[in-house]
């Protein structure tokens, strides 16, 4: 994340508040199940298998985990195909798939909502590639925290590498947003996924303005 501009570090930010707040929305939706987060849903299949709960129970954890890999898919698609404003058309994407996830719930279609908030998180992992490589993973915390503990090291050793600050506010921006997600599930239920919906439009005309200066 320090190899990219403090512009880019603040929408990464901003994605990242985005995926904790749809993932707080499907997990207390789902009731305890994930949407962005698939080591957790790959940990709770294998734990309700060797638990003893019904096949059907196990997967659904699995079902998520396919439509999360389903939106990666199709967000590398997008970038493959639209290649001047990549980034932009992916968040363009996920902006539609979250209104439709929306627009479902309001008409009663549950599982096709939570159906499309895996798949707009999936996509979310291609905004920021580098030769085909995710330099910023923006629904997943590991990483991030690695770093964050390498250059924490770092900065107490007295090396000169020494910026963990871009990591911990990533980190710090999931957790906000899932807080988020879980005071506005409280209020509103999904309905919520309303105020999700905004904010990927805010960071897609963000991104389409910073896209259209660099290719002009």
């Amino acid at each position: 994340m320090h190899a990219h501009d403090r512009t880019s570090q603040g929408i990464a930010v901003g994605l990242a508040l985005l995926a904790g707040y749809i993932d707080a929305l499907g997990f207390l939706s789902l009731g305890g199940y994930f949407v962005s987060f698939m080591s957790g849903n790959s940990t709770r299949s294998a734990v309700d298998l060797i638990h003893g709960a019904s096949w059907k129970v196990a997967l659904i954890p699995l079902g998520i985990i396919a439509l999360f890999v389903l939106g990666v898919m199709l967000g590398r698609a997008i970038r493959h195909y639209i290649t001047r404003t990549p980034s932009t058309s992916v968040l363009v994407f996920m902006s539609a798939a979250l209104c439709a996830a929306t627009l479902a719930h309001e008409a009663g279609a549950g599982v096709l909502a939570v159906s499309l908030m895996a798949i707009a998180m999936g996509a979310a992992n291609n905004i920021f590639v580098r030769e085909g490589e995710v330099t910023i993973g923006v629904t997943y915390m590991t990483g991030a925290l690695v770093k964050l503990g390498q250059r924490l090291a770092g900065y107490l050793l007295g090396e000169k590498d020494r910026a963990w600050q871009p990591y911990f506010f990533l980190w710090a921006g999931l957790v906000a947003g899932a807080c988020l997600g879980a005071a506005a599930f409280t209020a509103l239920n999904l309905r919520s996924l309303w105020g999700g919906a905004l904010l990927c439009l805010v960071l897609t005309l963000t991104f389409w303005r910073r896209e259209r200066s660099a290719t002009q």
